[in-house]
């Protein structure tokens, strides 16, 4: 999904944008302290820009257009689809660094379905923007229920938090667990349930 880069392009010579968001990379270095021009620092600005545009390529790409070609025969299934341990990686907004775990997807149709691999690219496409997790979860959850307008939508994410492991409170064993769900899997306990139970979580 989005604008990754191939090796034509990382051998290509940088353009006018890459070269002025060098520049910032080289002010940084100086400003931890370091010599830009060592040897060691020359292609660090090149290399960095070149990472945040793969890192970020959520921003060129609108993830709800992956949930627009979808399919009606499916023979009447209207039960729940689910496709668990999508990986996450993604970065905090308030500090730039990473946050990586895992996304829980499920829906239940309503006369139509989606590719499986789609799933996995919306939250693929959200994840590769600066976020907050809760705000992640909503915007993936939405999508699917805006796009396919099923009879409910569950998204789940439990990631770990860069920013809570190694700095600030620093507890690298914590997990944060997110949901979000609409329709039936907040009007029936037994779909929610179902769903729960799937995904090895506890009611």
């Amino acid at each position: 999904m989005g604008h990754m880069l191939d090796d034509t392009e990382k051998k290509a010579p940088p353009t006018a944008r890459q070269r002025k968001a060098m520049g910032h990379v080289r002010a940084l270095l100086s400003y931890l302290g370091e010599d830009p021009a060592r040897e060691g620092l020359k292609e660090t600005p090149l290399r960095v820009v070149r990472a945040m545009a793969e890192h970020f390529a959520g921003y060129a790409v609108d993830p709800r257009r992956y949930l627009t070609r979808t399919f009606e025969e499916v023979e009447g299934y209207d039960e729940l689809v689910l496709v668990t341990d999508i990986e996450v990686h993604s970065h905090c907004e308030h500090h730039m660094v990473p946050f990586v775990g895992k996304a829980h997807v499920g829906y239940i149709p309503s006369g139509r379905i989606v590719g499986l691999s789609k799933l996995a690219r919306v939250v693929e496409g959200y994840a590769r923007r600066l976020q907050v997790q809760e705000k992640l979860t909503t915007q993936i959850s939405n999508a699917i229920q805006d796009v396919l307008n099923p009879q409910g939508v569950a998204v789940i994410l439990q990631c770990q938090h860069f920013c809570m492991c190694y700095r600030g409170v620093k507890k690298p064993g914590s997990w944060t667990t997110t949901s979000k769900l609409h329709g039936v899997f907040l009007e029936n306990s037994a779909s929610r349930l179902e769903l729960f139970t799937l995904i090895g979580m506890k009611h």
